[in-house]
């Protein structure tokens, strides 16, 4: 059972919010094959604030794409509060700061992870959002673990945990990096381990090397933490939420998807992509999905290259009917095996 606020869900697994990923139709995706919470792509307030076709987009949420999280990035404490207000009247569920981005022109703009190393500055943040929307809405934060490994980096981070409950969030996602590592090297898990002790009772999702639905149960039994966000680990692979909640359950860990349901997939993702964002557009975004989905297809390498020269829907419909065909006899579908899935499906040994 995982609690955040007055939404109580009982699988502790979220899809993350993945900057230019995780836009409506994914989120659908995910919730389809079992992620009970979903949090939309990491938003600028600036964006937000300004009234045109994009903001419409922004604020835009669908009946069956709820709960939602809307995560928000910025550098002033007003102008973030105001964003989150507007993302609440409009129908976010949660609202998420992110102080964890490691994107260089984010931190060199103070947003983002950089506010990590301005303790002060994030917890007026903290503290402008809190009092900008409702009490019954919860407000969470995504952190990495400080801005590098000096002591007085752990020091900031520990002084902006310690002020996020103060005022009274609901949650704090941990990622196990320093924002100076970005994606380089392992996420630590000690330290989030080390989080979870101290913060007790209270709700500590953790974050980092979740690429497999073992990654996902090993984090949950190693480090304690009341759930998990998945983010690269789920992009092109919904099934990952399914196969999760098999393990957690003392199941078996469910046959990969065959090809012929990759397809299917595929092609209601593409279709909600349609609607949601038009043909031409969809079509062009669908790509980095599709070269993502195709990790899964026993010929891999040849469906990335045929996703990649895809650019309208015709040429979409023609990948799926050339290297998806049901009436095509496949070698089974491929599965992301890390060690942690080998572990947790009784396949290899420390």
């Amino acid at each position: 059972m995982l609690r955040i606020g007055p939404f109580s869900f009982d699988f502790p697994v979220v899809q993350a919010a993945l900057s230019g990923y995780s836009d409506a139709p994914m989120r659908i995706m995910a919730r389809r094959h079992g992620a009970p919470y979903a949090i939309h792509e990491l938003v600028l307030d600036k964006l937000v604030l300004t009234r045109g076709k994009l903001q419409r987009k922004i604020l835009s949420l669908t009946d069956d794409d709820h709960p939602v999280g809307g995560q928000l990035m910025g550098a002033e404490p007003r102008q973030f509060a105001e964003a989150a207000a507007l993302m609440h009247e409009s129908g976010f569920d949660v609202v998420d700061i992110n102080f964890g981005c490691p994107v260089r022109k984010v931190l060199g703009r103070c947003r983002g992870g950089y506010l990590l190393s301005e303790p002060q500055t994030a917890i007026e943040i903290i503290r402008c959002v809190r009092s900008a929307v409702s009490r019954e809405t919860p407000v969470t934060l995504k952190m990495r673990r400080g801005m590098d490994d000096s002591p007085e980096s752990e020091r900031d981070f520990f002084r902006i945990f310690d002020a996020a409950w103060e005022h009274g969030l609901a949650a704090i996602t941990v990622h196990g990096r320093t924002v100076r590592q970005k994606y380089v090297g392992p996420s630590n898990w000690e330290f989030l381990a080390r989080v979870k002790r101290l913060a007790g009772e209270r709700v500590i999702l953790g974050s980092g090397d979740l690429f497999t639905a073992g990654d996902i149960v090993r984090m949950l039994n190693e480090t304690g933490v009341d759930g998990v966000t998945v983010a690269r680990g789920c992009i092109g692979n919904p099934w990952i939420f399914q196969e999760a909640r098999a393990l957690l359950e003392g199941r078996p860990l469910p046959e990969p998807p065959t090809v012929a349901e990759q397809g299917r997939v595929i092609r209601a993702h593409f279709e909600l992509s349609q609607a949601h964002h038009g043909e031409k557009q969809a079509a062009r975004l669908m790509r980095k999905f599709g070269i993502k989905y195709s990790e899964l297809h026993p010929a891999g390498a040849a469906v990335r290259d045929a996703f990649i020269r895809a650019s309208a829907r015709d040429q979409w419909l023609r990948v799926l009917e050339e290297w998806y065909s049901p009436t095509r006899e496949w070698p089974p579908g491929v599965r992301k095996m890390g060690c942690g899935a080998l572990l947790a499906a009784g396949a290899c040994e420390e």
